[in-house]
């Protein structure tokens, strides 16, 4: 990047990052803060130094809280302007001169929290060296909407797979927040979708995002029904639902390709007819339903007798995120969930996964523990990690994730996401539960496209939640400071305040109307929103921080975990993750600007910014996973199409906090290696129980299938989140697809042999099974753990159902990247 236009230059100032000071020397320019050191004043005297001079630059836009400590010369001690940042790098900046740190803390203010416009952010002005492989990549063609369904077999000649490309949303007038090209049932026309929009939260009714290419099983997206106190329900909205859960069936059925969409097969019912009688409206759909399932083949189960339907086993699941009693106090406003009376073809699960303020709290909390790290050298406040629950959210997450790619790609059923308005939640669910289930999501373009589809085209809104027009909130005085005083760890430092914050939460519990006067609807699960058109481009684009919350973070976090987890499956680095994670606040490229296509298409960001994607694209090396295997084979164990999470192996991501693994993780680490060993004594234990060969035929309590293998730390966590079926095999070990149906298996269904039991039998000398189980417990070093011995600074994680060597996790140590952000 070219050399800024500096407006300050401030000499021989002192950084404090970790409680090290360092001399430098500090300029400001209209978009960056740039600290040089050695300062200028000590290169000009020694030579030699200029070859070691370093810069570290920080963008304005990251900053998220800024306090200036003034204090008065007579003190003794420097003024400081105290800064934390987006990525979480912490930064005390020491002048000897109170009038210059007061000039350096409003000239930051005014260029971060008083800019006015959007469209005076860095992502206007900046662009890359003519001559740099940054510049020869269009990062903005990269996605196309077409494209990527074409990939998933559906196009505009392919409508016989169940699935439409419709054009009803291309001006954005439909649904201004949706994408200009919804994915839809073929069967269900404009019209009806016009008449179902009306009974969806922002009229962004259930659409297409995913297409199984093994079983057509699908995953769609909307956002939540409208019934109200009075229980409104609405037959448009039921037809699309039903069609969206039938589509993949009728072509499973045998469904004629040749038949026209327009006029559907005698045997079913035209979901588009309005009938003026409700009651029997709902029969038709119920039939329709019942006919699609069936199809035109029939088979028969060869053992039973009974007849053996492709589908007739599904479990379509309508998915809503929010937890149970949010859902029904929604109802109180006109708002609400699904009356599963009137959509008896699926079930309803409840994910209690909390609202963005719940999550905001948690983050807070977070960096609470965190937030001495610039005059600290000390570890953080494990207390308050704790209480913050993160990691607790992030399982959740995790954990309903798991259980719609479990629905979609193990028992072959239909799943229908929403949480409120479906840009948070929905849009977490959808994209994780995709990235569990299909490999090309894992290269990196393949989760480029992912988060152009689930976040940016869905209108996930960036700029609502990451607040990038900055709030002059974040900009304090500490007055406590003219007493003299120095900032000493923990102290208050204007970072947080728990009186507003309190009088915020009892303005959002007591609001019914907002500023205008205008109805308030609410926005996750209680915020106020102003109903009507969405607004314009250049309006309305203040900060407001009861709005922002961390929801891509927990998608990039929960991205991280099943990095960790895998890491043998995902392209791209955990360095990639955090550097996306960076320039989603960086404002640098304008792919995260705005909240929705609609506002990125109206203010041109294509051809007057850059995307972000050229710059990763341009640097691939740096971003790729040496340990990435493409290997693509259900059969084979770690090669799966198919990958879960742990859920109960959660952990910190410290490097995107820049601590140690150690720091964060070192009592979590040290948890599962006594679980380790209490499965491996348990183990060991079972086995020396058994007396004598298993009959074939008779379970015994003691045998296990899988006894070969390593223990599983899922199966000896007291607090385990809860798993999808089939998630503990995999833990264990095992494929995560042994046993399931093989595609040609689920479409062509025929009679398949049980896969053996493999059972061990035990036997021989008493005293010799005793003394090797003594042999064994010596070797455990149970109480070694139980203090910290052996463990230290563990960083690593077992491989699946193993434990790490403690060289590999010291040598990971080494490995570990704690950088500060530059400008490249």
């Amino acid at each position: 990047m070219a050399a800024p236009h500096l407006k300050h230059t401030f000499a021989n100032i002192h950084a404090l990052r970790g409680g090290k000071p360092e001399l430098g020397d500090l300029a400001l320019s209209d978009y960056h803060l740039v600290f040089r050191f050695p300062p200028e004043s000590l290169t000009a005297a020694d030579p030699n130094l200029k070859k070691s001079v370093k810069q570290v630059w920080f963008a304005f836009h990251i900053i998220s809280q800024c306090t200036l400590r003034p204090t008065p010369p007579s003190s003794g001690v420097p003024s400081s302007i105290r800064i934390r940042f987006r990525d979480f790098t912490y930064v005390s900046f020491n002048f000897a001169d109170d009038k210059e740190a007061r000039e350096a803390f409003e000239f930051i203010k005014t260029r971060t929290c008083k800019l006015g416009s959007i469209d005076k952010l860095l992502a206007f002005s900046y662009r890359p060296p003519s001559n740099s492989p940054e510049s020869k990549i269009n990062g903005w063609d990269l996605y196309d909407v077409r494209a990527e369904f074409r990939r998933q077999g559906i196009s505009d000649k392919s409508r016989e797979l169940g699935w439409r490309i419709s054009t009803i949303n291309k001006d954005y007038s439909f649904s201004p927040t949706y994408p200009a090209l919804l994915i839809v049932p073929s069967k269900i026309s404009d019209a009806t979708l016009k008449y179902a929009a009306s009974y969806r939260s922002r009229q962004r009714i259930p659409v297409l995002t995913y297409r199984h290419p093994v079983n057509n099983c699908t995953i769609t997206r909307c956002s939540q029904p409208l019934p109200g106190i009075s229980f409104k329900r609405n037959i448009q909205d039921e037809s699309l639902v039903s069609a969206c859960f039938s589509a993949s069936t009728e072509f499973a059925g045998g469904a004629s390709p040749d038949m026209p969409v327009e006029s559907p097969p005698p045997s079913t019912v035209d979901l588009m007819i309005e009938s003026e009688n409700t009651d029997a409206s709902m029969s038709d759909i119920q039939k329709a339903e019942d006919e699609l399932t069936v199809g035109g083949t029939i088979l028969y189960d060869e053992k039973t007798g009974k007849r053996l339907i492709y589908g007739a086993q599904q479990q379509n699941l309508i998915v809503d995120a929010r937890p149970v009693i949010n859902s029904y106090a929604m109802q109180a406003i006109g708002y609400g969930t699904e009356n599963m009376e009137h959509y008896k073809f699926a079930k309803k699960e409840y994910l209690n996964i909390d609202n963005i303020h719940v999550m905001r709290e948690s983050l807070e909390k977070v960096i609470s523990a965190i937030k001495d790290a610039d005059v600290s050298p000390f570890p953080p406040n494990k207390e308050l990690l704790a209480k913050s629950k993160w990691l607790k959210h992030i399982s959740g997450i995790l954990s309903g994730s798991a259980l719609i790619a479990q629905r979609v790609g193990i028992q072959h059923s239909n799943v229908l996401i929403h949480c409120s308005d479906g840009w948070d939640r929905t849009g977490q669910l959808s994209a994780l539960s995709q990235l569990m289930l299909d490999p090309y999501y894992r290269t990196l373009e393949g989760f480029i496209v992912l988060v152009e589809k689930d976040w940016l085209s869905f209108g996930h809104m960036f700029h609502l939640r990451s607040g990038h027009l900055s709030h002059e909130d974040w900009f304090t005085v500490d007055g406590d400071a003219l007493a003299g005083t120095a900032v000493k760890p923990g102290e208050n430092d204007g970072r947080a305040d728990h009186f507003e914050n309190a009088i915020a939460g009892a303005k959002r519990f007591w609001s019914k109307k907002t500023a205008s006067g205008k109805e308030a609807v609410t926005d996750a699960d209680g915020t106020p929103f102003e109903t009507g058109v969405e607004p314009a481009v250049a309006e309305n684009m203040a900060t407001r921080p009861k709005d922002i919350s961390p929801v891509f973070h927990q998608f990039l976090d929960a991205t991280y975990q099943l990095l960790r987890q895998h890491p043998t499956r995902f392209e791209f680095n955990e360095r990639f993750l955090r550097r996306l994670h960076y320039h989603v606040y960086s404002c640098q490229y304008g792919t995260f600007l705005f909240n929705n296509e609609r506002q990125r298409h109206e203010a041109r960001l294509q051809e007057r910014t850059r995307s972000v994607w050229a710059y990763f694209l341009s640097r691939r090396s740096e971003f790729t996973n040496e340990q990435y295997d493409a290997t693509v084979d259900d059969h084979v164990r770690g090669c799966e199409r198919i990958i879960f999470p742990r859920c109960d192996d959660v952990r910190w991501w410290h490097q995107l906090f820049n601590r140690t693994d150690d720091e964060m993780n070192g009592d979590l680490n040290a948890l599962a290696a006594t679980a380790e060993r209490v499965a491996a004594y348990q183990q060991a234990s079972s086995s020396s129980e058994l007396s004598g060969p298993v009959d074939s035929g008779t379970p015994d309590a003691n045998s296990n299938p899988s006894s070969s293998r390593a223990p599983s730390r899922t199966s000896v966590s007291p607090t385990r989140s809860p798993q999808p079926p089939g998630l503990a095999a995999t833990a264990a070990g095992g494929s995560v697809l042994a046993g399931v149906e093989s595609a040609h298996e689920v479409l062509t269904p025929g009679t398949r042999s049980p896969a053996p039991v493999n059972r061990n039998a035990a036997a021989g000398d008493p005293t010799s099974t005793f003394a090797a189980l003594q042999e064994r417990i010596s070797g455990l070093s149970l109480g070694k753990a139980m203090f910290g011995g052996g463990i230290g600074g563990s960083t690593g994680r077992s491989s699946i159902g193993g434990t790490g060597s403690d060289s590999g996790r010291n040598s990971q140590n080494e490995l570990v990247e704690q950088e500060m952000r530059s400008m490249d």
